[in-house]
This record gives structure tokens, C-alpha cells and sequence, in this order.
């Protein structure tokens, strides 16, 4: 709208547009443009997780192991071990892998190996260090042959005694437990003698599978360390 009072015989009294570029800046001002935000993000720089344990539930399974594991001398563990050549892994670390693997029902060298690469907790019970598969499967044929069948039975009553699993959960049996969580208990009473026989016959019928296991692959590694001897005479 013009003012009469000023407005000249020429003053054009028709709307006109503004220039294209003052119309943008125009609406950029009118509503106010905001910057997306993102949470840092960056899969090929370096991540160094300064307490790897901070990841591990406080009652989760493998701080069960670690400190069964540990509540024993270290002497039971050294006495396995000749003495000289180069540096071994730990003892105690090595045996909580397996048994950690173990309470997972994962049986196979290879597969072991696999999660002391991918698996969290299996990361802090190793420190970090990554046994492969041939050692994991010597360590537990020859330094803990022994030992580890009675260690494997200690961390199942464990594992069921503080109810991270049940015996048919375990052992994919449908046995029937007794509902009465007082009959749990680390010392069986009367009550459980049924269950304790039967949770045995479990337990040595599965370490007689994961034997088998460790047996096959050990002769497969066996065959193969002679392959590679044979050609490596060859060439």
C-alpha cells in the first residue's frame, strides 16, 4: 500500500519479487537451520579398552570360573609343567578357557579358539592373550588331562548351585528337577541323592563326548603335522 502523501506520478505500485539469492537468505533467517549431530563414530581408529572386566556382569559365568579357578594353588596347576624351553601360557588362564568354553557346550578346539577371538568374556579371562587352537588342544590333552575332568564336574555343581543353568538346560535331557530351591545346595541332602547320581551320570557321559572330541581332533592334527613334515622334506 502506497502513502499518498508521498507517493510520485512514476512510484510503481504493483507488487515486485525480491532476488532469488535475498529470497533463500530470507527463509534461512525466518526459520533457523540446525546442524545434525552425531555420535562419534569412527570403526578404523584405535580403541583401547582400558578395563575390559567393566563388560562383565558382576554374577555372570565366567567370574564363577575365574575365581573357582584361582581359589586353587597354583602349585596344582605347575606341577603338570616339566620345566625350561620357552615361556608357556598360564596354566590357570588356559584351564579357564576351556572350562569357560566348556560351560558355553562348546567342545571343539577350533571352535574354543574362536571365541577366546570374538567373545567379551572369554577376552578378559585370557587377558587379551590368544592361545590358538593347537595349543588349547595340547594343553588339555597332555599338561591337564588329569585334572580336568574332576575341574569340569566342580564347575558343574557350581554353575548349578548359584542357578546360572539347570541340569536340563545343560544336558538337553528333559529331566525333572525338584522345584524346591533349598534342595540346590552345595552339599546334597538326602533328598537329592537321586539327583545327584543322575547329575553325575550326566557329567561323565558329556566329558566322555568332549574326550571323543579331543581325541579326533587330536589326531587330526597329528596327521596333519606329519603332512606338513613330509612336504616340507620334499621341498
Amino acid at each position: 500500500m502506497c502513502n499518498p502523501k508521498i507517493t510520485t506520478e512514476n512510484y510503481n505500485t504493483e507488487q515486485t519479487s525480491l532476488p532469488l539469492a535475498i529470497q533463500e537468505e530470507t527463509v534461512v533467517s525466518r526459520e533457523r537451520k540446525l546442524t545434525p549431530t552425531f555420535i562419534p563414530y569412527n570403526n578404523q581408529q584405535s580403541t583401547v579398552i582400558f578395563d575390559i572386566q567393566e563388560l562383565i556382569p558382576p554374577h555372570h559365568v565366567a567370574r564363577v570360573i575365574d575365581q573357582m579357578i584361582e581359589s586353587i594353588e597354583d602349585g596344582v596347576f605347575f606341577e603338570q609343567y616339566r620345566g625350561g624351553g620357552r615361556s608357556s601360557y598360564h596354566p590357570k588362564m588356559m584351564t579357564k578357557v576351556i572350562l569357560y568354553a566348556y560351560s558355553q557346550k562348546v567342545y571343539s578346539c577350533r571352535e574354543i579358539a574362536k571365541l577366546v577371538e570374538e567373545n567379551i568374556p572369554m577376552m578378559w579371562l585370557t587377558a587379551l592373550q590368544k592361545p590358538d587352537y593347537r595349543t588349547i588342544n595340547r594343553f588339555r590333552t597332555e599338561q591337564m588331562g588329569k585334572l580336568l575332568p574332576k575341574l569340569f564336574e566342580e564347575m558343574i555343581h557350581q554353575l548349578i548351585e548359584q542357578k546360572h543353568i539347570t541340569m536340563e538346560n545343560y544336558f538337553l535331557d528333559g529331566t525333572k528337577i525338584e522345584a524346591n530351591a533349598n534342595k540346590y545346595t552345595f552339599v546334597w541332602k538326602k533328598a537329592t541323592t537321586k539327583f545327584e547320581a543322575t547329575l553325575q551320570k550326566k557329567i561323565d557321559e558329556v566329558y566322555q563326548e568332549i574326550q571323543s572330541i579331543t581325541d579326533n581332533e587330536e589326531q587330526e592334527l597329528h596327521v596333519q603335522d606329519e603332512m606338513s613334515e613330509l612336504t616340507a622334506e620334499q621341498n
